[in-house]
């Protein structure tokens, strides 16, 4: 990447922050647990994805700040949303809806103060190995599509 790829990439990662974010503010109470075949409720995406946010928030600090090869912990996304007490099922999302857009906002600000070297820069993911600060802006970009798409799937009832 170069520094005009650094600048395209952190406006794909805004665009894909927004994405998610007017379709979750969008959908309708009437909408928020309608299920697609074998995948979650619009609500539950919702709900995950502010986790994940918040997880990736943490991971991207940790890559810039901490000596390379520091631990990235993974974590049970399953385990997550079937945790009764986390609220995935029945939760009010207002709040997982703020704690999105603040996590990608803040997560934004420091995309846009790193450097081609930074990208390089790397932790040991306890789940996929040598996870670079260039695997985690890629990763991170895509999540929110892939789980904007899930919740129109799901708002729509189709698998």
């Amino acid at each position: 990447m170069t520094s005009v790829d650094l600048k395209e990439a952190a406006a794909a990662y805004e665009a894909a922050s927004q994405y998610f974010l007017n379709l979750a503010r969008a959908v309708t109470p009437d909408l928020l647990d309608v299920h697609a075949e074998n995948e979650w409720s619009a609500r539950q995406c919702i709900h995950h994805m502010a986790d994940s946010e918040a997880q990736s928030y943490a991971r991207l600090r940790r890559l810039v700040a901490e000596p390379e090869g520091s631990v990235i912990q993974g974590y049970d996304e399953a385990s997550w949303a079937n945790e009764p007490k986390l609220a995935y099922a029945d939760g009010d999302v207002a709040n997982s809806i703020a704690v999105y857009a603040a996590v990608r906002a803040a997560s934004l600000d420091l995309v846009k103060r790193l450097t081609e070297s930074d990208l390089e820069k790397f932790g040991m993911h306890t789940e996929a190995g040598k996870y670079t600060i260039a695997r985690w802006l890629e990763t991170y970009t895509k999540h929110p599509y892939d789980h904007g798409d899930q919740m129109v799937r799901a708002t729509k009832g189709q698998a």
